[in-house]
């Protein structure tokens, strides 16, 4: 039992927990240092009733967003877990997710796990795991098109002047970095849905014939699974009707919003500038970094996100602060998660993984004999 709780600890070791830590914590230092000197260090922060006011509203949208993912979690598996169980699936999966790089899908393959370790039946994890990542994307497929054209271009990049030559031409590249990676989630989301909602044995086929040729190979395996998984999340889905679909898009939407609505309620409450417009670019502006930092190579993106802060909100925030309230957004909305993920995860191995190990290894040692 304890080599296999060790087996399944090792791939969360202490060294994998603290790297993003490490690494946000550097690039904000860097930032102050790189703005400042060691004069940033004693800058004085100016906290009010308001600053207090306005971060209790950053706390209580914290809070929405991870209670909107609760509730969605409990009514895909049509209730079959507790209120509790359904707390412990969503931090576990955020600690999963902050510690994944945003390239490789925010610990997917690990949710589904962890559900099915609760007791959910394997198919129903691979629909409900699979269905809430397709929602997650449908959200920024269809927001990031909106608050462009609502917004506007230069609203949105404003303070993002990184012109660089290409093939002797002048290009925006977080311009187009955005749009790159807008296509390729795009793209992706249109391909799950086709395999969702039209023909999922095609999209298997597909896979693993392109994954068959040379130089592929070595991923067809995975696409096997991957093809599997889809075909038993478009069975999981075709029987459901309007009342499955509406709660999940509503909680998904509030949930998002709520996330995106965190970084508004730090700049009101160190800055007296932003209306209701400025909030609205304000809101845009994470979509767009939302969306760029899943290029990040770094867990949960660390660092890209810190250091993408100050030069997309910096000319709503108090000089100098920019690099201190990039790190109180990371401090509220991602670290917690570490920190919960860590505490919480080797109690979670001991009851759903060793204990039925445990059970069932007497069992079957009789049965052999």
């Amino acid at each position: 039992m304890e080599k296999a709780e060790g087996d399944i600890l090792k791939s969360f070791s202490l060294g994998k927990m603290l790297l993003p830590v490490a690494i946000g914590l550097s690039v904000t230092g860097l930032m102050i240092w790189r703005d400042t000197g060691t004069q940033g260090l004693d800058q004085p922060i100016d906290w009010t009733w308001y600053s207090t006011g306005w971060m209790i509203l950053a706390l209580f949208s914290l809070f929405i967003r991870d209670w909107m993912y609760v509730l969605r979690i409990r009514h895909l598996t049509d209730q079959s877990l507790t209120w509790w169980r359904a707390i412990v699936v969503i931090m576990l999966w955020e600690f999963a997710s902050a510690l994944a790089p945003g390239i490789i899908g925010g610990g997917f393959f690990f949710a589904i796990w962890i559900l099915a370790r609760e007791g959910v039946d394997g198919g129903k994890s691979i629909t409900v795991i699979t269905f809430t990542s397709f929602l997650d994307g449908i959200f920024i497929a269809v927001m990031a098109p909106i608050v462009y054209f609502s917004v506007g271009r230069e609203a949105l990049f404003s303070g993002m002047d990184n012109t660089v030559m290409i093939f002797g031409r002048p290009v925006a590249f977080t311009f187009w970095i955005f749009w790159t990676v807008y296509t390729i989630i795009l793209v992706y989301k249109v391909f799950v849905a086709y395999a969702l909602f039209v023909n999922p044995l095609f999209v298997k086929r597909a896979l693993v014939g392109i994954f068959s040729i040379k130089g592929l190979r070595r991923w067809r395996r995975g696409m096997v699974t991957t093809g599997d998984q889809l075909i038993t999340a478009a069975a999981g889905l075709k029987s459901r009707g309007w009342n499955y679909w509406w709660p999940a898009l509503l909680t998904t939407f509030i949930s998002w919003t709520a996330r995106y609505s965190i970084v508004n309620c730090i700049v009101h409450a160190f800055s007296d500038q932003p209306g209701f417009g400025k909030d609205l670019v304000i809101y845009g502006k994470q979509v767009i970094m939302g969306i760029i930092v899943l290029l990040s190579p770094t867990p949960g993106g660390s660092g890209v996100a810190e250091f993408i802060f100050k030069d997309f909100l910096g000319m709503y925030i108090p000089t100098n602060m920019a690099p201190m309230l990039a790190f109180l957004w990371r401090l509220l909305s991602y670290y917690p998660y570490i920190l919960i993920g860590a505490s919480r995860l080797k109690r979670w191995v001991r009851r759903n993984v060793i204990r039925p190990l445990a059970h069932t290894a007497p069992f079957e040692r009789s049965r052999l004999h």
